[in-house]
């Protein structure tokens, strides 16, 4: 093995080890609150709202929401993880020392987001075994399930670090989850099936890509999905290629670097 990839191999190591023991050092403020709040979810939702629904895509109301529940915590918590961890080394400038060291760019991004995926799955892992307790999950497709929950982990990691890339202040990293994330994930079929829509709301509904991972996560888990698994994965795709050649050259140029 060659020094330089030694020397990437060990920097990546220590950003995923630093990353893993961040979040699990504070579980009760990583960890918990999801858990919790898919809790509530499920006991308000699923339970009490869920009676006076009914069945919604030939599943009861708890076992249509269960997929889309999951998604949402995998979604917020790889967001989150890499936004504010980023961030962080940015106002502690400890970044910048990383920048200079004779690491990959490719190498200190894989890291950040292996961060950020980690956490997103030992956080849907939890609300998945909750989830448990309420109602009774088949995976009817492994395969989807698995591509699935990673890409979307993986994007909305690279999304957290471009986010903090352009982030000046502690506030900045809150507005895109508030005025753009949250809505985009309660408008992306996490409660509702888009057919319960009016045609014109249905076709606006296909520009929300939350919407074909919630669709793409239920097909794995359920069988059934609004929208063209094949089209979503694909987008998938493109969207985690993009989005990593867009978060390499933001390294490699060093903009936004300070805080």
């Amino acid at each position: 093995m060659s020094v330089e990839l030694r020397t990437n191999w060990v920097a990546l190591n220590t950003i995923v080890y630093r990353e893993v023991r961040r979040f699990l050092r504070i579980w009760p403020q990583t960890l918990l609150p999801p858990a919790i709040t898919m809790v509530l979810y499920f006991v308000i939702f699923g339970n009490l709202i869920g009676r006076q629904i009914g069945d919604m895509g030939g599943f009861t109301y708890m076992q249509y929401i269960v997929p889309g529940l999951i998604m949402m915590s995998v979604i917020t918590n790889s967001y989150g993880n890499v936004v504010s961890s980023f961030f962080g080394s940015k106002f502690q400038r400890s970044i910048e020392e990383l920048m200079v060291s004779p690491v990959s760019p490719h190498t200190i991004l894989v890291g950040y987001v292996l961060g950020g995926v980690l956490r997103g799955l030992a956080v849907g892992v939890i609300v998945t075994i909750l989830s448990m307790f309420f109602t009774d999950l088949q995976v009817h497709h492994l395969g989807v399930t698995v591509i699935v929950v990673l890409l979307t982990a993986t994007i909305f990691s690279l999304l957290g670090f471009v986010n903090a890339v352009f982030a000046r202040n502690f506030d900045d990293i809150s507005i895109i989850p508030t005025f753009v994330l949250t809505p985009l994930t309660y408008l992306g079929g996490v409660f509702y099936s888009i057919n319960l829509l009016p045609p014109f709301w249905q076709t606006v509904s296909l520009a929300n890509p939350v919407l074909h991972m919630v669709n793409s996560f239920r097909y794995g888990i359920l069988g059934v999905s609004d929208i063209s698994i094949g089209t979503a994965i694909t987008f998938m795709l493109v969207a985690t290629a993009v989005l990593y050649l867009l978060c390499v050259r933001l390294l490699v140029s060093g903009r936004g670097m300070r805080a």
